[in-house]
């Protein structure tokens, strides 16, 4: 699988996901789910309960087995750890250790470089990898809450803070599984608009699962909506209407067949309304 970029080059996409399929119980999740994200792009992922976003992003980092297909991270298949270090994955629900420092979590997204001795506790990190951890912080405004306990941080900043210890990680790959659900209209605002600053600005390759199509379309460069396991939408996010959400958000409407929409297609976008999570195994 390869993308065209702006001058024409076909260039392998920093994630392929080709026919992955997944069920639980049964219960087919995903269908042949396909999907490709460029370096320095930010790419929404929108749909309905259990149209399988949050599914197609554990399969893609390891933490689900996927039943088929074909995982590619840089044309390469992901299967060994060292590849899957290159992703990094922030959840919902932000697990941060609550008792120590924003600097400390940070420092917590190298341990997988770290020796053994190094890792055992936040006293052993290395002065290279606690700097390296501040300017982490500092890129996503918080290096002047680096000693503050995770805990009396604020939703957003926690978030962000996260987002930092994936910097620190230093993943190519950030996969955000409805990052600002649990967040107030300012601080989604906010943590969305950094995950688009880092694929702009770092050439990160960015994907997010969100429940806001109006944050997907101020922010994303292209939006992705999912139905019943597969990709029915794949359009530039300044393209999204309000009818091409429809068929993924309105029962009536969930056996509806929707065009693949083109890079060109659409009009100047208004909004659905979708305000909850996931609800997959």
């Amino acid at each position: 699988m390869t993308m065209t970029t702006e001058a024409g080059v076909r260039a392998v996409p920093a994630l392929a996901v080709r026919g992955l399929r997944k069920s639980f119980s049964g219960r087919t999740v995903l269908d042949g789910l396909d999907l490709s994200l460029a370096p320095g792009e930010f790419l929404a992922l929108l749909g309905a309960n259990g149209s399988g976003k949050s599914t197609a992003l554990r399969c893609v980092v390891g933490l689900e087995s996927p039943d088929g297909g074909e995982i590619l991270l840089h044309g390469r298949p992901a299967d060994t750890a060292p590849l899957r270090r290159r992703m990094a994955m922030i959840f919902q629900q932000i697990h941060l250790v609550h008792r120590r420092s924003a600097l400390d979590n940070v420092c917590a997204g190298a341990l997988g470089r770290l020796p053994l001795r190094r890792s055992l506790t936040p006293i052993l990190f290395p002065r290279e990898l606690r700097e390296e951890a501040m300017l982490c912080l500092d890129r996503v405004g918080m290096a002047d809450r680096a000693a503050e306990p995770a805990g009396r941080l604020s939703g957003g900043q926690r978030q962000r803070v996260a987002i930092a210890r994936a910097l620190c990680q230093r993943a190519e790959i950030i996969l955000a599984d409805e990052p600002v659900s649990a967040l107030d209209p300012a601080a989604a605002e906010q943590v969305v608009a950094l995950l688009a600053d880092l694929a702009h600005d770092q050439g990160l390759a960015v994907a997010a699962v969100l429940h806001q199509p109006d944050l997907a379309r101020r922010h994303a460069d292209r939006v992705a909506g999912l139905l019943r396991g597969r990709v029915l939408l794949d359009i530039p996010a300044a393209a999204l209407t309000a009818d091409a959400l429809t068929p993924l958000y309105t029962p009536d409407h969930r056996h509806a067949t929707v065009p693949h929409a083109g890079p060109d297609s659409g009009t100047a976008a208004s909004h659905a309304a979708a305000s909850h999570a996931d609800q997959e195994p």
